[in-house]
């Protein structure tokens, strides 16, 4: 796993959030993980395979997922996650997932990814394809998105 890996990502962060109406977008800290790790909150998992191959874990805690969902839904707040509020953060990582995707393929690295797949609880135990996963904190307005990559050697 190499860290020039990680720009796409950050990349597609600062194309998609600003269409979607948010204002701040600041990239925070970026960390190597575990192959295995724990979150809370939501979760949701992208698969991305071709001529790279691994999975992306975008991980909210829960009330920066009702901020960004309300936005998303362009409704003043969210009290409870729905399955419609989970919904709406499965098609943002989507698009996330997407721009990176584009991004390696200017690159001439091709790759499809999966239909995300979104995980709710406290204290879920994660496991990445990798033993080495970049974690980029992503910063959207007042809220934070850790951004778990790993693709296989």
């Amino acid at each position: 796993m190499d860290v020039k890996n990680v720009s796409p990502f950050m990349a597609a962060f600062n194309i998609v959030m600003p269409r979607l109406g948010f204002r701040e977008i600041r990239k925070g800290d970026l960390q190597t993980k575990d192959k295995t790790f724990s979150g809370s909150g939501v979760i949701i998992i992208v698969g991305m395979v071709g001529e790279l191959r691994g999975n992306v874990a975008y991980v909210f805690d829960t009330e920066s997922a009702k901020k960004i969902a309300a936005a998303m839904l362009k409704v003043t707040n969210i009290d409870k996650l729905t399955e419609m509020s989970k919904s709406a953060l499965g098609e943002l990582t989507n698009m996330l997932t997407a721009h990176a995707a584009t991004a390696f393929a200017a690159m001439k690295i091709l790759m499809k990814i999966s239909t995300p797949t979104c995980i709710e609880g406290d204290d879920i135990e994660i496991t990445m394809s990798s033993e080495k996963v970049f974690c980029l904190q992503m910063m959207i307005d007042d809220s934070t998105i850790d951004v778990n990559i790993s693709f296989e050697n």
